[in-house]
């Protein structure tokens, strides 16, 4: 997770990508969340790799997200952008015994069991176009054939989505090294698909793992929606509560699924389907619908509509109407006013 977030922007200048909330928590705290839930065996360390840019107050949230996992976290640097096998290899000291490996932009819904007695997974969703993406190629057994880093020319439509599992953390932890010390690179990077294939060619088992949703937050409209699909998931779960006891609602109609935080206030607002809005945030004489709203923001006489708002911004509009306006469709970071006229 050592990348800045540029797509993000402006949502990335004030937080870490990784940090930005869905249905209340970061995004990086629900990827954990569920990497815990499917694995077979206790996870005991969480080992964060991002830029020293990031910061401390960054960093301690890091921590507290393994912590309240009940896992031991560490943060390590990735200090230039050198690929992804390179980003790996930097928490080196932690490549040991089974180890799953995940980038943190990504989501997805699955349901099974992760099986550790696998030399190898690396989970997969079937995709229209994947030239954008590493793909694996799988044999008539069902077992990965070959890895593909972003694919001119169309070799297969099943894409890794950046979740994996190794048997032996020590094992890759050496083929890791390896492109290093050689110098292998692939698009001017120490690509990991290049030691997957490696393991491979020694003969190493990799099977896919799929999953029934993949869920990505590369940029404002992705993650909208990836707040919509989410707040589905979490609706179908049940075991969570959307909206805290202590938010006050006056005269509203709540169309869920919505996750509505602590200390928020909304009055005369028509909200849902698929918004969050963050701790603290008021909202009055307001409809919004599927958006992501920061924590503390304040809302007023406006029509929202696939937004997303940073903490502490305002948005207010259209004078003494009793009724909003038409539908905006916002991205705006932390602290920014809107006013419309």
């Amino acid at each position: 997770m050592a990348g800045l977030g540029k797509r993000m922007r402006p949502h990335t200048l004030t937080t870490a990508k990784p940090l930005l909330p869905i249905a209340g928590r970061p995004i990086v705290e629900r990827l954990m969340e569920d990497i815990v839930r499917v694995c077979d065996q206790p996870v005991h360390r969480i080992a964060f790799i991002t830029s020293p840019l990031f910061g401390p107050a960054v960093e301690q949230q890091l921590l507290h997200v393994a912590g309240k996992l009940g896992a031991v976290g560490s943060i390590h640097y990735q200090e230039e952008a050198l690929g992804t096998a390179h980003a790996i290899l930097c928490a080196q000291e932690h490549l040991d015994g089974p180890v799953v490996v995940a980038f943190a932009d990504t989501l997805f819904k699955a349901d099974f069991v992760l099986d550790s007695t696998r030399e190898g997974i690396i989970w997969v969703k079937k995709i229209e176009n994947p030239r954008a993406f590493g793909v694996v190629e799988l044999d008539e057994e069902g077992i990965i054939r070959a890895f593909h880093e972003k694919p001119e020319q169309f070799v297969s439509d099943l894409a890794i989505i950046g979740i994996y599992f190794f048997k032996d953390g020590a094992y890759l932890r050496r083929e890791l090294q390896y492109l290093v010390d050689q110098g292998i690179m692939d698009k001017g990077e120490y690509q990991l698909t290049s030691a997957l294939e490696n393991m491979k060619s020694k003969g190493t088992s990799f099977l896919p793992g799929t999953v029934s949703e993949w869920l990505d937050c590369g940029n404002k409209d992705a993650t909208v929606h990836t707040n919509s699909r989410y707040l589905e998931y979490l609706q179908e779960r049940g075991n969570e509560t959307l909206v805290d006891p202590s938010a006050v609602l006056e005269n509203c109609q709540i169309i869920p699924p919505c996750y509505i935080g602590p200390d928020c206030h909304l009055s005369n607002v028509q909200l849902g389907p698929h918004v969050s809005v963050g701790r603290g945030s008021k909202i009055e004489n307001a409809v919004v619908e599927s958006s992501l709203l920061g924590e503390n923001a304040q809302i007023q006489g406006v029509h929202l509509r696939s937004s997303m708002t940073g903490a502490h911004a305002k948005v207010r509009g259209y004078g003494q109407r009793s009724a909003p306006g038409p539908a905006l469709e916002l991205s705006i970071s932390d602290h920014s006013e809107v006013v419309c006229r």
